[in-house]
This record gives C-alpha cells, structure tokens and sequence, in this order.
C-alpha cells in the first residue's frame, strides 16, 4: 500500500485458512475502501469481525466466496467475466446501461451474456458472494448503481436461503430506488424435495418459507420489482424493461467500439492449422508419445519380443536404423572389450580419487569420462578419419605414415605403451578375427594392419592399438553391410559416433570402480611423496 498509494482496492486470492487476517489488514490500511475476499470456507464469526470493521469505517467486502466485479469498458477485480472471448462476447469492452448484482458468481457469467444479448450491455456487475453472511448486500448495490447516471435499469439474481432479498424489498418499498429493477430470486425447485435441501452456496438452503425462492420473488413483485414466471423468462423481462427505456427516451443509443484485435491462443490455432509454431527441440531417434516409447519407430514390446540386445538398441538410436546382426554384435563386442583397462589408466584413476574423496556416483564418473581425449580412448575418430582418407586416396603406408610425420601428427590408432610386436593386445586380435569372420569386407581393417607393418619397423611397440582396430574396422562396417551413403559415413565419422562407443562402454567400468571404492570403504586419496620429483 505504501508503494502504490493510489491503488484503493484489495482482492484476496487468499485461502480460507488466511483470508479473514489478510483482509483484515487490508481494511486497516488508510488507502483501501474496497476489499474483495475470493475464498470459500472463510469462518462466518470472521466474516461477521470484517463486516462490522468495514461498515464502522465507511469501506466496502465483497464476498467472501466471490468471484469479484466487473465495470465494463473500465476494469474487473477477482475471476469474474471469464475468459477475454467471454469479455468480448458479453460486450464488457465498454459501459452499457444495466447495473447487475448476483450472489452467485457462475450465474454473474451467465447473466452477462445474457444482458448482453438483450440490452446494451452492463455497465457494473457484481457477485457479492454465497456464504450465509456476505459482506455487502444486494441492496447496497442496487442503491449504489440507483445513483450511477449511466445506469439506466437493474438486474438482480437472488437465491433461496437468508433475508437478503427482503432488504432490496423495503428499499423499494420505502421508494429509495427509482430506476427499474428486473429481480429473480433461483431455488423455485427445492418444493420439489421432500426434506431440506442445501444447495452449492453456504447461504442457499431455505430456513422457512420466508427463505423459500417464491417467497421472495412474491415479495419483489409486490414492492414494485418486475419479477418474471421462471427464470427462462427472465431474459425477455429483461429486453421488455429496455425496450420501454429506449422508446420513453430514457436510454440514448450506445456507440459502438471495435474492441482491439485478441490474439489467438496459440495453442488452438496451432490446433486449427491457421499458425506453424517453430518448435523448441528436434528428435528423430525416439517418440514417447504413443503407449509405449519407441525407439527410431520400433516400439519398445517389439524390441523385447524379437530379443534384441545391446547393439540394436544403438543401430536405432545412433544409426536410426536396424544393422544387420553382425554389425550389433561388433558394437557389444567394442562394448565388452572396452569397458575397462584396469585401474591404472588416467580415467580410471580419476575416478577412483573422486569416488574416494567421497563423492557421488556421476561425479566420479564424469571425472573419469573427463580425461578421454586424444591421448585417451578417444582417438578411434581420428583413426577413422586418417585410415579412410589414406586408403580412399590410394596411398601407400610409407606415403600415409611419413605425410603425417611431416605435418607432426602422430597415426591415431598406432602405438602402445605397453604393447608391442611380441606382446599383442589380445583385443585387437578379437576384433580382427571377428570381422574376419563376418564382415562382407575389411578393406580399411587390411590397410591399417599393412600401415602397421610399416610403424614396426620404425619401432617395436608402434602396434595397432584397440583405437585403431575399432576405427578401421567400423569404417568396414558401414560401408560393407550397404546400409550408408557415403556422405553419411563421412557425416558419422565427423560427427563423433565411434568415440561414443569408447565412452559408452569406459562408464561401465568406470561405474564399477565408483562402487569398488565405496564398497571397500576406501579413504581420501593423498598420492605418495616419494612419487613425486620435487625440484626447482
């Protein structure tokens, strides 16, 4: 209140649990004259404590249980009116000639419309609630809008339950209002009922005939309201009262605004085809949307029916298509091979010092999956990359091998730090003769083990690495099993796809080396003094 001084009307969305203190407080601030208390369930000895601070104070509750009010053309406080499609329906754009008060908010929604339909549109409405004590009366509004020049007729919508009504009838009796009243007071049915009958509102269930909807409507009509046969007719009343205004001259024509252009909601007119939304993300490998997920339009039953393992559930989401299977057999063979290489290796050894400095399971292994690179297990790219454009352009290992010496690169895929001619690595060794076996051609294998010929005779431990072995033979892969463009094959190596082969296959060891260290209890790694050369 403070930081908007001018601002005079409070509206609580508060619960019931705290509404009565909110409004409360708001009451007791010098600025607000209005409060408009949104809850239903608001205690009734809370409700009366508002009542009376509001009525000492010259200020104004609507509500409790109130959808709030609505002065056309101008603004509306609380939920009332509905959706801006129903604002621009019932005309509420701009001031009419009708003053409408209600107790039931839902009804207010409905009766705009109608109002709309018949007359020029509302000028003011207001819900003042259903709980048994609301804060202002229907009365208090009919009084009000009777000294409103614009409004020219009112509407009231009572209901069964309370005297409410019979405050608006000795108004009109004692000749307070002199303006025509259109009044109906809903519940004629609950005769129909055997016993007492409570309807949604706290305030709607009939104490004695008094209470009872043909009482009171009985009474508006006798204190001067007109009051229709049914609530059907009520629209017609309505249009009959405004008919009369307008041909006695008491209601001038109102003109007629364009209201401002009210933008779709995107989301029905996207559903109408009139709009295209850009999307935010793009996915071709997986649909979750259908009953079950599917992976590149092979649903998920139908992977587990056929008993596909591993390696087609990467042809589908890698490759998006399914390889034959000795291609998804290579892929969890790289898969086994490569899953771990013992505890010594820099990824492996980063993640065991994270896991033992306590740390979470994909902190641990992010640490090792960190250290794959160039220099470690992630080289296989490269060996594909190199290996096929040398074999693509013809060119002879000594040719290969001294053009990369001259441009300083080392032969990705060649090399070992412990291999060497008379020590294989038994990997390798597992591949090649598992492509040997099953692959249609190993043409790209062939040249890199002739290129390796060449590095041993340089040196003894230049052997083809598992880098090498994996690169090379899934450059065979792709283009034998006839599946792959040759722009595709390029776009794979390029893209990255054979060293996600490493780093899918390193976490599974590095996973097991998280968990060996927390089952083993390991304490913080601190790395021995008298492995490290101290010197100047």
């Amino acid at each position: 209140c403070a930081a908007h001084p001018t601002a005079d009307v409070f509206i609580n969305f508060a619960s019931f649990r705290s509404a009565a203190a909110s409004s409360m407080a708001a009451l007791k601030q010098p600025t607000i004259k209005v409060v408009a208390i949104i809850a239903e369930g608001v205690p009734e000895s809370d409700t009366k404590q508002l009542i009376a601070y509001a009525r000492a104070n010259n200020k104004v509750v609507i509500g409790p249980a109130t959808v709030g009010g609505i002065q056309a053309g101008a603004f509306k406080i609380g939920d009332t009116a509905g959706t801006i499609d129903n604002i621009i329906q019932c005309k509420l754009y701009r001031p009419g000639s009708v003053g409408f008060v209600s107790k039931s908010g839902g009804m207010s929604n409905e009766m705009y419309n109608t109002v709309a339909r018949v007359t020029d549109g509302i000028y003011e409405g207001i819900a003042i609630g259903g709980d048994v004590f609301p804060g202002s009366t229907l009365s208090d509004h009919i009084l009000r809008f009777n000294n409103i020049p614009q409004i020219k007729m009112m509407v009231v919508l009572g209901e069964l339950g309370g005297r409410d009504e019979y405050s608006l009838v000795e108004a009109l009796k004692q000749g307070k209002v002199n303006k025509p009243v259109v009044a109906w007071v809903s519940g004629t049915c609950a005769r129909l009922f055997k016993s007492e009958v409570q309807f949604g509102h706290a305030g709607a269930k009939s104490g004695g005939e008094m209470e009872s909807a043909q009482a009171k409507n009985q009474a508006l009509m006798d204190a001067g309201a007109i009051v229709p046969t049914s609530f059907e007719a009520l629209e017609s009343a309505i249009k009959e009262t405004f008919d009369k205004l307008v041909e006695e001259g008491k209601v001038s024509p109102i003109k007629e605004v364009t209201p401002p252009q009210i933008p779709e909601d995107l989301s029905s007119a996207i559903k109408s085809g009139k709009v295209r939304a850009p999307t935010h993300i793009i996915s071709t490998i997986s649909d979750d949307r259908g009953e079950e997920p599917c992976y590149a339009g092979v649903p998920m039953s139908s992977i587990i029916e056929q008993g596909l393992g591993v390696g087609d559930v990467i042809s589908l989401l890698w490759f998006k298509r399914s390889l034959p299977r000795y291609c998804t057999k290579f892929i969890e063979i790289c898969i086994m091979l490569c899953a771990d290489h013992g505890p010594c290796v820099s990824g492996a050894h980063n993640t065991i010092v994270t896991a033992r400095a306590g740390k979470d399971l994909v902190s641990s292994l992010v640490s090792g999956l960190l250290t794959i690179g160039p220099r470690f297990g992630g080289a296989i790219d490269d060996a594909a990359r190199y290996f096929k454009d040398a074999c693509d352009r013809n060119l002879t290992p000594y040719e290969f091998v001294e053009g990369m010496k001259k441009k300083g690169i080392r032969v990705p895929g060649i090399g070992h730090r412990i291999k060497s001619r008379d020590n294989r690595d038994k990997r390798v060794e597992l591949l090649q003769k598992f492509a040997r076996s099953n692959f249609p051609s190993v043409k790209y294998m062939e040249y890199a083990v002739t290129v390796e010929s060449y590095t041993l005779s340089k040196a003894n431990n230049l052997v083809m690495n598992v880098d090498g072995a994996i690169g090379s033979l899934f450059l065979d892969l792709l283009a034998g099993s006839g599946m792959f463009t040759k722009q595709e094959i390029d776009e794979i190596v390029q893209i990255g796809y054979l060293n996600g082969l490493f780093v899918l296959a390193r976490s599974i060891g590095l996973i097991g080396h998280t968990f060996d260290q927390k089952r083993l209890k390991q304490p913080l790694y601190r790395h021995p003094w008298e492995d490290v050369l101290y010197t100047k």
